[in-house]
C-alpha cells in the first residue's frame, strides 16, 4: 500500500462578479468542447472508425481558429483539454464494459465544473489564482490543507443550488494504515434501522428527506405553477427547491461519513451485502426511502476508507439468504416476509431478523476470507456477478 494517498479537499468560495462571469463562460466552453468531440467520435463510430484523444485535441485547435468558435480562446485552454481527457476516459470505460456509451452534456441538467492542472493555477501563501483571473478566489478555509503539500489539480464547480465549490487534490501524508485489530463485524442495512451490526447494535435511520418533506413539497408545488422557460420567477422557485435538496444531501453525507469512519476505525474486517440498489429503487413504494438511505454511497465510503486505513471490506453475494438462515443451527426457512421482524427457529433459538442477518453475513464473509475467494464482487465485470457467489441449497432440519 502506498504511503501517501491523493485526497480531495473541498471548500466553498464566494467569487466576485467578474470571476463568476469568467467561470460561467468556462463551464459553457467545457460543455461545448465535450459535446462537439463526442459528436465527432460518435460519427466516426458509425463509420466503424475510432478517434483518439490526440485527434480530438487537434480538432480543438482547428475549432479555435474558426470565426464561429473563436470565443473558445477567451477562456483557459487547460479545462478544455481536460474535458477531452474526461471524454477519453468515458470511452475507455465504455469499451472496457464498465459504463454505458457517453452522453451529451445538458446546459440545464449536467454538472457545471472545470478542471485546472498545475499550469493553469497558482497556489501560494494560502491564495489560489486561476488562469485568466487577476484576483485570488475568496475561499472559506474550513480546514487546513496537509502541511507542506501543494495541490496538483483544482476543480471548480457550481451546484444546482447556486453554491460555488473548489476541490483541491493533493497528497495527504496523514492517511496511513491504522493498527491492526482482531475485530470483525457484519453489517445489515435496512430502512427502519439504517444499520444493524452483528454486535446487536442498531443505528437508527435519520430519514433526512422526511424532515424537510413539507418544505420541499411546498417549494416544488410553487415551482410547478411557474410558466416553463427562463423567466426570473421560475429561476427563483427552482433555486429555492434546489437549496432544500442540497440541505438534505449535506446532512445525509455528513451522517454517512461519521458512520463509515467509526466502522473503519473500530473494525479490521467489515462484511456487507452486495445489494443491487438500481434494481431495488424500481419498487415505487420503497424507492424514496431506499434513495434517502443512500446504501450505495455508504458502501463506496466504506470501501475507499478501508483502502486508506488498511482495513478489509467483504461483500457477500446478494442471493445469500442471510435473513432466512438460522445463525445457530444453519436451518434455512422457505420464506421470510418483510413484515416478520422476529422469529423462532425449530431449534428453539429466538431471532431478531436484522441481528440474525448481520450474524450470518459475518460468518459468510469470514468463510470467504478463509477459503481465499474474492474479497468483494468485481463491479467492473459486465454481468456484475460476484466472486463471492454463494447460493446454498436448502438444508433439511
Amino acid at each position: 500500500m502506498a504511503t501517501h494517498v491523493k485526497r480531495a479537499y473541498r471548500y466553498r468560495f464566494c467569487p466576485a462578479d467578474v470571476q463568476a462571469a469568467e467561470l460561467s463562460r468556462t463551464f459553457g466552453c467545457v460543455r461545448k468542447v465535450y459535446n462537439m468531440a463526442l459528436a465527432a467520435r460518435t460519427e466516426a463510430w458509425a463509420r466503424q472508425e475510432r478517434v483518439s484523444y490526440h485527434q480530438t485535441s487537434a480538432m480543438l485547435t482547428a475549432w479555435k481558429k474558426t470565426g464561429e468558435l473563436a470565443y473558445l480562446n477567451e477562456v483557459s485552454s487547460v479545462p478544455l483539454q481536460q474535458a477531452l481527457r474526461h471524454l477519453q476516459t468515458a470511452f475507455a470505460n465504455f469499451f472496457g464494459k464498465r459504463a454505458r456509451y457517453p452522453r451529451f452534456k445538458s446546459r440545464k441538467k449536467s454538472r457545471k465544473s472545470a478542471e485546472y492542472t498545475t499550469s493553469a493555477f497558482r497556489f501560494r501563501d494560502g491564495e489560489l489564482r486561476l488562469a485568466k483571473m487577476s484576483e485570488p478566489l475568496r475561499i472559506v478555509w474550513s480546514r487546513p490543507l496537509p502541511e507542506g503539500m501543494a495541490p496538483s489539480t483544482v476543480t471548480v464547480s457550481q451546484d444546482s443550488a447556486g453554491r460555488w465549490f473548489v476541490s483541491l487534490l493533493c497528497e495527504d501524508p496523514s492517511v496511513k494504515p491504522l493498527p491492526a485489530t482482531g475485530q470483525a463485524v457484519g453489517v445489515d442495512v435496512g430502512l427502519d434501522h439504517l444499520l444493524t451490526l452483528s454486535t446487536g447494535e442498531k443505528i437508527s435511520n435519520p430519514r433526512h428527506e422526511r424532515r424537510d418533506r413539507t418544505r420541499l413539497a411546498k417549494a416544488q408545488r410553487n415551482l410547478a405553477r411557474k410558466a416553463r422557460g427562463d423567466g426570473a420567477n421560475r429561476r427563483k422557485a427552482r433555486l429555492k427547491a434546489a437549496k432544500i435538496h442540497a440541505r438534505i444531501a449535506d446532512r445525509r453525507r455528513d451522517t454517512l461519513h461519521k458512520l463509515t469512519t467509526r466502522l473503519v476505525r473500530e473494525n479490521q474486517t467489515i462484511v456487507i451485502e452486495d445489494l443491487t440498489v438500481r434494481n431495488m429503487v424500481k419498487n415505487r413504494k420503497l424507492a424514496g426511502a431506499i434513495s434517502d438511505a443512500a446504501w450505495r454511497e455508504l458502501r463506496s465510503m466504506l470501501e475507499y476508507k478501508a483502502q486508506w486505513y488498511g482495513r478489509e471490506v467483504i461483500a457477500v453475494d446478494r442471493w445469500f439468504p442471510s435473513s432466512r438462515l438460522c445463525s445457530a443451527c444453519n436451518t434455512l426457512r422457505d420464506t421470510m416476509p418483510l413484515n416478520v421482524r422476529t422469529w423462532t427457529c425449530d431449534c428453539g433459538t429466538a431471532h431478531d431478523r436484522d441481528v440474525n442477518a448481520a450474524h450470518n453475513l459475518l460468518a459468510a464473509g469470514l468463510a470467504v476470507t478463509v477459503c481465499g475467494a474474492g474479497v468483494r464482487p468485481q463491479r467492473s465485470t459486465p454481468d456484475g456477478q460476484s466472486a463471492t457467489k454463494q447460493k446454498p441449497s436448502r438444508r433439511e432440519p
